[in-house]
């Protein structure tokens, strides 16, 4: 027998976690930091940057390693410390104080799913604006004290951490997050043992890990994959956020949607409004619907009870930005579920298709929402109509602005975006009842009565406290990456926090327009290099990793920034995160965005900004076609001069550059003997008493309860009652519509004034006799007017004229309109019959059309 020269079996390693031991009397701190509440209370923040500061800056702000990693000889001194230990019980006290009060259950419920949230640097499950937007929407949502929970990944490698190469191309680097350091904790079942959700995929089923954030007052359920019960196949789907193939991304949506909701069942929580931040969530409705229907219900009873509670906010204008996924993908994972709801697979996929009857349309996650939520919102006025008319084929024989979808602006946490040193100013001079009446204008307006000199004073702190960590920062990464260790010290020496200072920070999608600014080099040398009026512009901003186009611009402004005349005037600071996000919304002076029209959504940087008395200058697109008001900031024209992109790109960047030497340099260096500008300060005490008080995400978070979950709660109680009596009486009213809806007919009419023409202030008479097969005054009419000779064929409606029932005999209704002209033109007409019930929440919610002869 030959022996062999090594013979080992693999180790199977065995996950150990050992928990740092505190002292009793800070065992608080541990509760403390497993609660993001620490992350918008800046007395939290400073205390635990009080244990160890060295230490609080290595682990990354992050309280929970920070306790980890904190030496026990440091922790008896803490103990022994009598002015800490205050500080400790202090802060404690103001947060159990906090966390005590109850909901308020006069509110209606809600659960919230979303792709990402960002709530702070240290826990990595974000990439960009709508996890901003989200995670901002949990803290409100504890600080209203309103019941609410939501549902997530937790991410093993989250989204990437980026740097740049020496040629400025960007490096994407993913990180694998230690999720024993996080401030999150795991759900555990009544025996202690960790909860596990099994979610069906195809003939197996995926195995997730329930974590949850405690996000003050909230729970944040996050699904976590990676762990030994799943195939090698199924552990990456919560790897990383929009990571993978399009397989990959079906299955990250159906573990969200369907694995949330069971994630809920599992948990015992039911709400009463289910939001589906974006489409990527759309399948929790399958899931309902599915429950419903397994409860005893039809198909058409249960769409009704889910569509009454279900609201699906899209964050995205343009339909290449939405989720599409063919047939065979969409089959090979979905195809049990059309038998589960008792519907045909063609039925069930002709749910997520504008056109229900077009096999070769794709399944489309955000169509489906359209088809499961009785309300649809966009996230600002102008996104709300341009999603009008992205989604108006849904329902066919409307037009874009008669639909429902509706519209609530995103606002930003006061709390988390505001510096320190600014809410010390608004503790110091607003009204006490400021932070629960955030959206009260009257109480911003005591920024007026702030000195001018305070007002300076706060704004250069910021700078300053920018530059320095700038400096702090990236020295050595510069150091690394850049080569030329004096062409760094030159660049760092040349920051200057007396300049004026640009900020230009958000995801690097070509549709920005980040080159913008460099169309002539030339004329922005000179802009930057006036040696009496400095001015300095920051950039920063990841693209994505498949986004070759969003890579070339970084690589090309970095390369612009490392010419000598612009070296340490124009600085791209690499991975752009919540911490870097902070020190520039409040550290810049100017805030800067030039989207091309109308693909920004609504944009909450520049909010942010508004509310650290940074000035925004940007395209009237998104935010700010409702937020610029004349001398709080600067907007270019929010209508376009030239079709050709490369033209209108032009006159943008003149604009800017016009606006930059003739009015905002001018008006920054206007300095009095005080050493400001009195003119600057007026500009941005405008923008914080008119601009900032109506973008708070308190603002943002009472208006969907007003314009949406209140009605919907009310609306899905009274369907609900006495067993589901309604829903049951509606479904059966839209059965006997369906049935019968090819059959109903015109049996006469008196129209002969459609086509003998009238005179204005003398009015007309139409008759219309319809048949209506017996449904029972279930039959609505009514005259569309469209003005005609409009360019490209477009349209815009003139007047809509509902018709009477005046009588009836049998199935025969006849039908009278009255119609006085009061505008003399051409007008192409129409009569558009509609079923018609009182009890629907609108004409969409069954979206039956008969244009008539």
């Amino acid at each position: 027998m030959k022996i062999k020269a090594d013979y080992a079996n693999a180790p199977q390693w065995k996950e150990l976690s050992i928990k740092s031991r505190l002292p009793e009397q800070l065992q608080c701190l541990d509760e403390l930091a497993h609660n993001m509440w620490w992350a918008w209370n800046y007395e939290a923040r400073n205390l635990f940057k009080s244990l160890d500061e060295k230490l609080y800056e290595e682990v990354g702000h992050n309280p929970v390693m920070l306790l980890e990693r904190l030496s026990y000889d440091r922790k008896e001194a803490v103990v022994k410390d009598k002015a800490l230990m205050k500080k400790v019980n202090d802060v404690y006290a103001k947060f159990r104080a906090y966390m005590d009060v109850k909901p308020d259950a006069t509110r209606p419920s809600v659960a919230y799913f979303c792709m990402e949230y960002g709530l702070n640097q240290a826990l990595k499950i974000y990439s960009g604006g709508l996890g901003m937007l989200a995670g901002d929407y949990l803290k409100e949502a504890s600080d209203s004290n309103v019941d609410l929970c939501a549902v997530g990944f937790l991410y093993r490698f989250g989204y990437f951490t980026q740097s740049l190469s020496m040629d400025g191309q960007q490096i994407a680097k993913y990180d694998a997050q230690n999720f024993n350091s996080l401030p999150i904790e795991r759900e555990l079942d009544a025996d202690g043992n960790p909860v596990v959700v099994d979610v069906p995929y195809m003939n197996y089923q995926v195995h997730a890990y329930v974590w949850r954030v405690n996000v003050g007052r909230i729970k944040l359920y996050l699904l976590d994959t990676d762990n030994e019960m799943n195939s090698e196949f199924d552990k990456p789907i919560t790897h990383s956020l929009y990571g993978g193939d399009w397989e990959n991304r079906l299955k990250q949506e159906i573990l969200l949607g369907i694995g949330g909701i069971l994630a809920l069942k599992k948990l015992g929580v039911t709400k009463d409004i289910y939001h589906c931040n974006e489409g990527h969530a759309a399948l929790c409705n399958l899931q309902r619907l599915c429950d419903y229907v397994e409860s005893g219900l039809t198909y058409n009873q249960a769409l009704e009870l889910v569509r009454a509670s279900s609201l699906y906010t899209v964050h995205t204008p343009v339909p290449a930005g939405h989720d599409y996924f063919d047939e065979a993908l969409f089959g090979k994972y979905m195809g049990g579920y059309p038998e589960r709801l008792g519907l045909t697979w063609d039925e069930f996929i002709g749910m997520g298709r504008q056109n229900p009857d077009d096999h070769s349309e794709r399944f489309c996650l955000s169509t489906f929402a359209c088809n499961t939520c009785q309300e649809v919102n966009g996230v600002s006025k102008l996104h709300g109509w341009v999603s009008q008319k992205m989604f108006a084929p849904v329902w066919a024989g409307y037009y874009p602005e008669e639909n429902h979808v509706g519209y609530v602006t995103n606002g930003v946490h006061l709390p988390t975006w505001t510096a320190t040193e600014w809410r010390k100013v608004y503790d110091k001079y607003f009204d006490p009842s400021f932070m629960g009446d955030q959206s009260n204008e009257d109480i911003w307006h005591a920024i007026y009565n702030v000195p001018d000199a305070e007002i300076w004073n706060t704004r250069m702190a910021l700078k300053q406290k920018l530059v320095k960590y700038i400096r702090e920062k990236f020295t050595q990464s510069w150091l690394k990456n850049q080569g030329d260790p004096a062409r760094v010290v030159s660049l760092l020496e040349r920051i200057n926090p007396n300049a004026l200072m640009i900020g230009f920070c958000r995801r690097f999608a070509t549709y920005k327009r980040a080159h913008l600014l460099f169309t002539d080099l030339e004329r922005l040398s000179k802009i930057v290099n006036d040696p009496e009026h400095p001015v300095l512009f920051f950039f920063s901003g990841k693209a994505h990793p498949a986004d070759g186009a969003g890579q070339g611009l970084i690589k090309r402004i970095f390369e612009i920034s490392q010419r000598p005349e612009f070296l340490g005037k124009i600085i791209f600071l690499e991975d752009y995160d919540m911490q870097l996000a902070r020190r520039l919304v409040s550290g810049v002076d100017i805030w800067m965005n030039t989207p091309t029209r109308p693909l920004e959504a609504s944009g909450t940087s520049g909010e942010k900004a508004e509310m650290n008395g940074v000035v925004n200058l940007s395209v009237l697109d998104g935010w700010w076609v409702e937020g610029y008001r004349e001398g709080a900031g600067w907007a270019l024209p929010q209508e376009r001069t030239y079709d050709n992109q490369s033209y209108q790109d032009q006159l943008d960047a003149t604009t800017i550059y016009n606006l930059l030497e003739n009015e905002i340099i001018p008006l920054y260096y206007d300095r009095t003997k005080k050493g400001y500008s009195e003119d600057w300060i007026k500009v941005v005490k405008n923008s914080i008493a008119t601009i900032a008080p109506h973008y708070t995400m308190k603002r943002q978070l009472d208006d969907y309860y007003e314009k949406f979950y209140n009605k919907q709660a009310k609306r899905f109680k009274k369907l609900a009652a006495n067993g589901n009596k309604l829903a049951k009486e509606i479904a059966l009213w839209k059965e006997n519509v369906a049935e019968r809806w090819d059959a109903i007919h015109v049996v006469s009419k008196d129209d002969a004034a459609l086509y003998n023409g009238g005179e204005t202030g003398r009015d007309f008479k139409l008759t219309y006799v319809i048949d209506e097969q017996g449904l029972d005054d279930a039959i609505g009419l009514e005259l569309v007017a469209l003005k005609d000779n409009l360019e490209g064929g477009d349209h815009e409606i003139y007047s809509i004229h509902e018709f009477k029932v005046v009588g009836h005999e049998g199935n025969n209704y006849t039908f009278e309109a009255k119609v006085e002209p009061v505008k003399a033109g051409t007008f192409r007409t129409c009569v558009r019959m509609y079923p018609k019930n009182k009890e629907l929440p609108h004409r969409m919610d069954f979206c039956y059309v008969k244009w008539l002869d």
